[in-house]
């Protein structure tokens, strides 16, 4: 897989968001985002990676960046589960490697728009079994959830907000919703807000997601 582009602070790191981008995107697409959320959160490293470039079924089989293949849409979006798990693996490693260099994994967000979405809640429910500091959900869904959750403790507590465009037709509104309230059903402290927006990122947002972020590194 593409090395991740990696944006150090100005000051030493103490915290970190891993940010997966979408279907046909690349690790350059949020970095904008990235850089301007780090002006105000100085000590949070913000961590960019790449999915693989690989054939899309549903795009007709073209090749692009892609955490998995999307085999189907509907009448529920039929993936690669092998690929997903390689990219949730993939997440895990980078996850251990900021611990490994001193960053409590309290500390650690995993952040993900679309498709990477999925990935970051698969691996955050499914995958990854101890601390983090919370998941952003961007326009995103969850092609896992319905296997059923069995939640620890750290999953029982780990914060996450939910942000969707509600003229989305990319990933229906309802779609996102879906994975939100089986979250909330479960107890998990999660929040949803919806923007009138379409399959995207408005600056409303990024505001929004910079309070929660500031919110959740000040404990």
């Amino acid at each position: 897989m593409p090395e991740a582009l990696l944006l150090d602070p100005t000051d030493k790191a103490d915290a970190c968001v891993i940010w997966l981008h979408g279907l046909g995107a690349d690790r350059y697409d949020f970095q904008p985002v990235a850089t301007a959320l780090q002006k105000h959160l100085s000590t949070t490293r913000f961590i960019l990676p790449q999915a693989p470039t690989q054939p899309v079924t549903i795009n007709g089989g073209w090749a692009m960046p892609s955490w998995y293949d999307i085999l189907a849409m509907s009448p529920a979006r039929a993936i690669n589960r092998e690929q997903l798990e390689t990219s949730a693996q993939t997440v895990i490693d980078l996850i251990e490697a900021q611990r490994d260099s001193g960053i409590d994994p309290a500390r650690i967000f995993l952040a993900g728009f679309s498709q990477g979405g999925a990935v970051v809640y698969h691996t955050a429910f499914l995958r990854w079994h101890g601390p983090l500091g919370g998941v952003l959900a961007l326009s995103t869904y969850s092609p896992t959830f319905n296997e059923g959750l069995t939640l620890n403790d750290y999953q029982q507590h780990l914060p996450v907000l939910c942000l969707h465009g509600s003229h989305d037709d990319v990933v229906l509104p309802s779609m996102g919703r879906a994975a939100y309230d089986l979250l909330h059903d479960k107890g998990v402290d999660a929040t949803w807000q919806e923007f009138p927006m379409a399959h995207e990122v408005v600056l409303e947002e990024i505001e929004t997601i910079h309070a929660w972020l500031a919110q959740k590194l000040s404990r």
